[in-house]
This record gives structure tokens, sequence and C-alpha cells, in this order.
């Protein structure tokens, strides 16, 4: 049998990958640094490398199940937010780059308000929680999440990260096992309409349902959340929410009947997409 190589099976499994996405060379890259436990840098500098046939046969396996339709985090087990790697699981939301955005949002509203108390609602990995309290360092954080077993994945996450002293975490619905009025409500809640699931990528129907569909407009958490905010914050606070890109007026108006004397704004990504709300109280 021929000495099998890392290039030699990188340009048979980049083919494989076609059909299921645009980046096939790089997710192929990714599932063999993954398996042989080394960075994707050592692949392009050591491309004859030897691949044992252990190797090569876990390699194709992890190949075949990303070729199904299962995201590459879930395979490696990692995703890489605001510069920190994460521990992902099939019982979280992958955090997404547009998330980001949302971070750097609260990131610049907490340089005024440093020592401030945030909630991170509908938490998953905790990678908004975990990015907020290493970054602003004297903030406290509550993570909520109605789901155990994700709140079992962000805790993992917040002890990697070495902040785990600095967040609390609650499972409950939205805000009701806040146990105090916080500064800050920050969350990315589920705001896929039911209707639209069919339409869904096969990787992103792969992940929580709970953690992406909200009603028929997908407005059910958005709306629910708006409602208890008022009583969850304290004067001068604010709320920092991410939606779907055609829901931004339907939501400020559901911020503005939750906080008619509070600054309502719709915000853009990079791509400059409505995706984000912000309301900041007098």
């Amino acid at each position: 049998m021929p000495t099998l190589s890392v290039e030699s099976l990188l340009r048979a499994s980049s083919l494989r990958l076609q059909a299921i996405t645009d980046r096939p060379r790089l997710e192929a890259e990714l599932l063999l640094s993954h398996v042989l436990g080394c960075p994707r840098i050592a692949l392009w500098t050591a491309p004859e490398a030897p691949v044992t046939a252990a190797q090569a046969q876990a390699f194709r396996d992890l190949l075949e199940r990303r070729a199904a339709g299962e995201p590459l985090p879930y395979l490696t087990g990692r995703r890489e937010f605001y510069g920190l790697s994460f521990i992902v699981t099939p019982a979280v939301l992958i955090p997404r780059p547009e998330t980001e955005s949302l971070v750097e949002l609260a990131l610049a509203w907490l340089e005024g308000h440093p020592a401030a108390l945030v909630a991170d609602i509908g938490t998953g990995s905790g990678c908004i929680a975990v990015t907020v309290a290493r970054l602003a360092a004297q903030t406290r954080v509550y993570a909520v999440d109605i789901s155990a077993d994700a709140l079992a994945v962000a805790r993992r996450n917040a002890a990697q990260h070495h902040v785990a002293e600095r967040i609390t975490f609650l499972e409950g619905d939205l805000l009701a096992p806040l146990p105090e009025p916080v500064d800050l409500l920050i969350g990315n809640p589920p705001y896929v309409a039911e209707s639209a699931w069919d339409t869904l990528p096969p990787s992103v129907r792969r992940e929580p349902r709970e953690a992406l569909l909200a009603g028929p407009r997908g407005l059910s958490l958005l709306r629910r959340l708006l409602q208890q905010a008022p009583a969850a914050l304290r004067p001068g606070g604010a709320v920092l929410l991410e939606l779907g890109e055609t829901q931004g007026k339907a939501v400020a108006r559901l911020a503005r009947d939750s906080f008619p004397a509070a600054e309502v704004r719709l915000r853009r990504d990079l791509a400059g997409k409505v995706r984000f709300l912000s309301v900041q109280l007098p």
C-alpha cells in the first residue's frame, strides 16, 4: 500500500466536500489538523508528511460526516469567536461572525459603564458572556439559558478562559431567573420563523431547533424578552439584541411599546444589514 501523505489526502478530500461548502479545501485542512492534533499551518509547511492508516481513516470518517451535512464545528468541537476558541457541541448554537458585532456594541457601551452588571440571555455556548467577561474585566455577568446541556458547555468555556468566577449561570426561561435588575441586557435570542425551517441549509438544521425558531414570524422570543425587560433593568441601563435582517421595524415597535421614554435605535452589521436593536434608558 502506498504511503499516505498530508497533501494526497487533502487533494482527494477537497473534491468530496465541494457539494456541501464553498470552502472545501479550508474545511478539509481543519478536519485533518484536528485529527493530527497540529496547527493548520503545519499542513502547509510539511505537505509530504506521512499520515498513518488509522489517522487517514479517522479523517475520512469525519469527512463523510461533513459531506452528509454535519456542521464542521460539531466535528472538531471548536469554533473561533472574537479571537477566542470556544468549545461547541450539538447542544448549542454555533457562534456566528455577525454576533461579534453585537459584542462590539456591548464593549463600547461598557467603556462608559465599566463596573456594570450584565445579563446574557440565551447564552448557549457562552461566547457572548465569556468574551464580555474577558474583555471588560470589571463586569459581572449573569448567563441565562433554558437548556441545562447548553449551560454545561458555557461553564466549560468560562473555565477555559478563566472568567468563571465572574459569571453566574442561571437555568430558566428568558429573564425569569435573574435575581436582581442589571445594567445591560444582551442576547442573541431565537428569531427564525417556524415556516422557514425547511429552507435553512442542511447543516443549520443540525443545530438545536429551540435555539433558532421563535414562532410564526420569528418574533415570539424577542417580544416576550422586551416585555419583561423594563422590570429587569436599572435606571440608565441598556438592551442590545441581535435580530433577523427583515425584523428591524417590527422589533423597534416592540421596543418602543415597552420603553416609551428610551432611545431606541436599529444598528447595522458590517454588510450594511439591520441586525441589532439598542435601547438606552434615560
